[in-house]
């Protein structure tokens, strides 16, 4: 049964509302290296499986960015193929700053990874294979960004710490996906509200985090 034009306005225009008032306090949020151990490096594997754990959740920027793949995976027949892609392609680049390999501009990259993701989830992409290009593209940033924290640690910390990355990521991910596909189709445009004002929302932490590092 459909509501009365009073619940329908304050269901379409509320999270706008709440868009807005994000979007204008993000550009107050520093970069940080999202250290769950206060920035000590892990010294045994459950230290290194718990940071694996936290950092994709303490990081608002990497955070948004796993949401966001959960997001446009449910706009596909074989989604899940984004969040493992972006997943894999992590711990790809958390390895490559582990062998103290440079990439170029890790954190503009990742800022404008979640810029754009929060813009493809308002255009809603249907070409699945693009998609996961750019979750792949973007997971060997992210994944370089998260191996700051792991620097140094011994292959015991360090392997835990990758369970933990693909784990969390994964969780995160194919819940976000699950609850979007159960909770958006009964209701009549539901789903469309829900890109819209979450792509806005996505879009404006990666540019809040892009003009922070950008202005230094």
């Amino acid at each position: 049964m459909r509501n009365d034009n009073g619940s329908e306005g304050a269901f379409r225009h509320g999270p706008g509302v709440a868009a807005l008032t994000l979007c204008t306090t993000l550009f107050a949020i520093p970069a940080s290296a999202h250290h769950a151990t206060g920035g000590a490096t892990p010294s045994n594997g459950w230290e290194g499986f718990l940071s694996g754990l936290a950092h994709p959740v303490l990081g608002l920027d990497h955070f948004a960015f796993v949401v966001a793949a959960g997001l446009i995976a449910a706009l596909h027949r074989r989604g899940v193929l984004i969040p493992v892609a972006f997943a894999a392609a992590s711990l790809v680049g958390t390895s490559v700053h582990r062998l103290a390999l440079d990439l170029p501009a890790p954190e503009l990259m990742i800022s404008s990874s979640v810029l754009l993701f929060g813009v493809l989830l308002v255009a809603r992409p249907r070409s699945l294979p693009i998609v996961v290009g750019l979750a792949s593209v973007a997971g060997i940033f992210h994944g370089y960004g998260y191996g700051e924290s792991i620097v140094g640690a011994e292959m015991a910390p360090f392997s835990a710490y990758l369970l933990g990355l693909a784990v969390v990521q994964l969780v995160v991910a194919l819940s976000t996906q699950r609850i979007v596909q159960m909770e958006s189709r009964p209701a009549l445009g539901a789903e469309s509200v829900i890109y819209r004002w979450a792509g806005v929302v996505i879009a404006c932490i990666g540019l809040g985090y892009l003009s922070t590092r950008v202005l230094g």
